[in-house]
C-alpha cells in the first residue's frame, strides 16, 4: 500500500481537490475528515479552520493545487498551523449533539437487545422443564418485539456492533424472529398473525433439545447417518410443541420450516403452496441466517453474500415474492456489511430502513476518533456519499479491522429508526 502523503499550502485550495483535514471530527463541520473539495463555501470553511497545510489526494482530485504565493508565511499564519482554529461553534455543537443522540439511540437499542436475548436464551433452555413459564416470558419479549415492528413510522433492522454486545450475545432463534417481524412489517401483516409468526420463529428450533450436541456443534460437514439424525429436529420439536401446549398451527410451521419450495427440503419434501406460509417465511430468514452464522464461522458468508447467493443460487428453494422481500428489506447492504464509501473511507452498516434500503446507517473508520464514540452517518442526508463496494474483513488493513471490530457473529435487533433519536430515548 502506497503511504506517500502529498501536502499543500492552504492557498493552493480549489474546486476538485481531495483533501484530508489533519483534525478531530469535532473540530471541523464536514460529514467526513477527507473529500473532494465541491464549491467556494467549503474552501472558505476549510480555511477558517486553522490548518495552512493541508493533505491531499492527488489520484481522487479532478485538478492541481493552485500554483503557490511566492511570499513566506507571517509568524501570524505559522502560529495557526501550531494552533489551528477551531470551526465555526454553531456548526461543531450541532455536529456534536447530533452525533451524541446517535450513540445514545445505538446504547439504548444494545441494552434492548442483551436483554431481550438473555430472556430469549433462558426461555429455549428452560421450555421442556418450565413450560408455562417459558410460553409466558416467550410472549411478553414476542409482544414488545410485534409492538415496535408493526408500529406506525419507521422502524429499522440494526446490526449490534457496539462497545456492551458481543458475539457471546448471538442467539439463532432470536435472529430468525427479528427478520421474521420484519418481514411480516413488509407484508402488512396483523398484529395477532405477526405474534404467532414470532413465538413459532423463536421455538422453530425447539426439536434439537433431542439432538446430540455432538452433531449440532460439528463444524465439520455431517455425515448421512449424522444428518439424517439431524434432520428429525423438525418433528421432533411439532410433537414438543404439542406437549407443551402451544397452538396447533406453530407445530406445523416447526415441522415444515426446512421445506423448500422445490420439494427438496424435509422431513416430508412438501413443495410450495403445500406448505403453511408462515413456513415459507421462517425458511428464508432461518437460510439466510444459517449463511451468515454457520457453526463453522469460517464459512460464513457476508450478509451481502448471503443474500447474492440465496438469489443466484437457492431462489428455487424459496418463495420468490418472500425472498425479494427480505432483499428489499435488508437492501443490498444489509446490517452487518462492511463497506468501502465512495470517499475512499471504510464503514461498518449498522442498520437499515426497510423504507430507503439503500441509504443506511454507517459507522466510519477514522483514526481521528475514539473507537468508543465513532463516527456515525446517515447517508439519506449525505446524498453525495455512496457505498461503492462491500467488503470481506480479511480485505481490510489491519488499523481498520480493528477500529470497527465487526463481529465473527452477526446479531439482529429491531428498533425505531435511528433518524429518531430523540424519541427512542424515552
Amino acid at each position: 500500500m502506497n503511504n506517500e502523503h502529498h501536502f499543500m499550502d492552504v492557498s493552493q485550495l480549489q474546486v476538485g481537490i481531495y483533501v484530508h483535514l489533519d483534525l478531530g471530527w469535532m473540530d471541523h463541520p464536514f460529514t467526513l475528515s477527507n473529500f473532494k473539495v465541491k464549491d467556494e463555501e467549503q474552501i472558505s470553511i476549510i480555511k477558517k479552520t486553522g490548518l495552512t497545510r493541508l493533505r491531499y489526494d492527488p489520484k481522487r482530485s479532478d485538478c492541481q493545487p493552485l500554483p503557490i504565493k511566492t511570499e513566506a508565511p507571517s509568524v501570524e499564519i505559522i502560529e495557526k498551523e501550531t494552533h489551528p482554529i477551531p470551526a465555526p461553534i454553531s456548526s461543531v455543537d450541532n455536529a456534536k449533539q447530533r452525533l451524541k443522540e446517535l450513540h445514545q439511540a445505538i446504547n439504548v437499542c444494545e441494552r434492548k437487545f442483551i436483554n431481550t436475548s438473555n430472556i430469549a436464551r433462558q426461555v429455549t433452555h428452560n421450555i421442556l422443564s418450565d413450560s408455562k413459564a417459558s410460553i409466558e416470558q416467550a410472549a411478553v419479549i414476542i409482544n414488545d418485539m410485534v409492538d415496535t415492528a408493526l408500529m406506525e413510522g419507521d422502524v429499522a433492522v440494526h446490526a449490534l456492533n457496539g462497545n456492551r454486545s458481543s458475539d457471546a450475545n448471538y442467539i439463532h432463534p432470536l435472529n430468525v424472529t427479528v427478520l421474521a417481524l420484519i418481514m411480516a412489517k413488509s407484508v402488512n401483516m396483523s398484529k395477532e398473525d405477526a405474534r404467532l409468526l414470532g413465538m413459532a420463529a423463536l421455538f422453530h428450533d425447539i426439536g434439537k433439545a433431542e439432538i446430540s450436541d455432538k452433531i449440532l456443534l460439528k463444524k465439520d460437514p455431517l455425515t448421512k447417518s449424522e444428518q439424517s439424525h439431524f434432520e428429525q429436529h423438525s418433528e421432533i420439536g411439532s410433537r414438543m410443541a404439542q406437549e407443551i401446549g402451544l397452538p396447533v398451527r406453530i407445530g406445523k410451521i416447526i415441522m415444515q420450516h426446512h421445506e423448500h419450495a422445490d420439494g427438496s427440503g424435509y422431513p416430508k419434501h412438501l413443495r410450495g403452496e403445500q406448505t403453511d406460509p408462515f413456513a415459507r417465511l421462517i425458511a428464508i430468514v432461518n437460510g439466510y441466517d444459517n449463511l451468515c452464522n454457520p457453526n463453522n464461522i469460517a464459512l460464513a458468508k457476508t450478509p451481502y453474500e448471503a443474500l447474492a447467493h440465496m438469489y443466484a443460487s437457492q431462489r428455487a428453494k424459496y418463495d420468490e415474492s418472500l425472498l425479494k422481500r427480505l432483499i428489499k428489506s435488508l437492501g443490498i447492504y444489509p446490517p452487518g456489511s462492511i463497506v468501502q464509501l465512495s470517499t475512499g473511507s471504510y464503514a461498518t452498516v449498522i442498520s437499515v430502513n426497510p423504507n430507503k434500503p439503500l441509504r443506511p446507517f454507517v459507522m466510519v473508520h477514522d483514526p481521528l476518533t475514539a473507537r468508543h464514540e465513532p463516527q456515525i452517518i446517515d447517508l439519506r442526508e449525505e446524498p453525495s456519499i455512496s457505498i461503492n463496494a462491500c467488503l470481506r474483513p480479511s480485505q481490510l488493513p489491519a488499523d481498520v479491522l480493528e477500529y470497527l471490530n465487526p463481529r465473527k457473529r452477526v446479531s439482529y435487533f429491531i428498533d425505531v429508526d435511528l433518524s429518531n433519536a430523540e424519541d427512542s430515548q424515552t
